[in-house]
């Protein structure tokens, strides 16, 4: 969201509310509300940042393993990151690209690999990478252990989302339920019981 436009939608929060409740009360009201809008729009990701988040989860793991089989084919690391870069796009691509390129002009395997640290779950596989490179050892089990390791988080990730799901439609259900058993179940009762005890007084 542009930030013109979370500036229009506090104020016309803020406004609403104030004129809602009315008077002095109203305006503070709604200025906290204006306030509190503006603080939680800020903390709301952009849409093309999830976006990019969620294929980068999905493609890393994908990227790992396809490292290792161009890796075991004989490719050297730079051509394999260039290659599987070139394949994937999206932000692992772009990321392989970069360590390729950083790779060919001799830099060292840490400071090549750090470009794929910022991703969901990259800063593993950047050191799993860097320290197989370093110490001599085979880098395509490396990578397919990292892999495997990546699809778990995710369908732990995905697992604890769809739990977190079911959490948030309950409550609504139970907002919407509650007011509605104390309005047609409690509340006539303790209306009878009141005209009972009214009226033998």
């Amino acid at each position: 969201m542009r930030r013109w436009h979370a500036w229009l939608l506090s104020l016309s929060t803020g406004a609403a509310v104030a004129w809602l409740v009315g008077g002095a009360a109203g305006v503070a009201v709604g200025v906290v509300a204006a306030v509190g809008c503006v603080a939680v729009l800020r903390r709301m990701e952009p849409s093309s940042v999830r976006r990019e988040r969620a294929r980068a989860v999905a493609d890393l793991p994908i990227g790992a393993d396809l490292l290792a089989a161009a890796l075991r084919a004989g490719a050297p690391p730079d051509r394999a990151a260039l290659v599987v870069g070139e394949a994937l796009r999206g932000p692992v691509g772009q990321r392989l690209t970069r360590v390729a390129a950083e790779l060919r002009h001799g830099s060292s395997p840490e400071d090549a690999w750090r470009h794929v640290a910022d991703l969901p779950g990259g800063d593993r596989l950047a050191r799993v990478a860097s320290r197989s490179a370093e110490r001599g050892t085979a880098l395509t089990r490396a990578l397919d252990r990292q892999a495997a390791d990546l699809r778990a988080a995710r369908a732990a990730a995905a697992e604890a989302s769809v739990r977190r799901a079911g959490v948030l439609v309950v409550v609504p259900l139970g907002l919407c339920f509650l007011p509605a058993f104390l309005l047609t179940g409690v509340v006539p009762v303790v209306l009878a019981v009141l005209g009972d005890v009214l009226h033998l007084n």
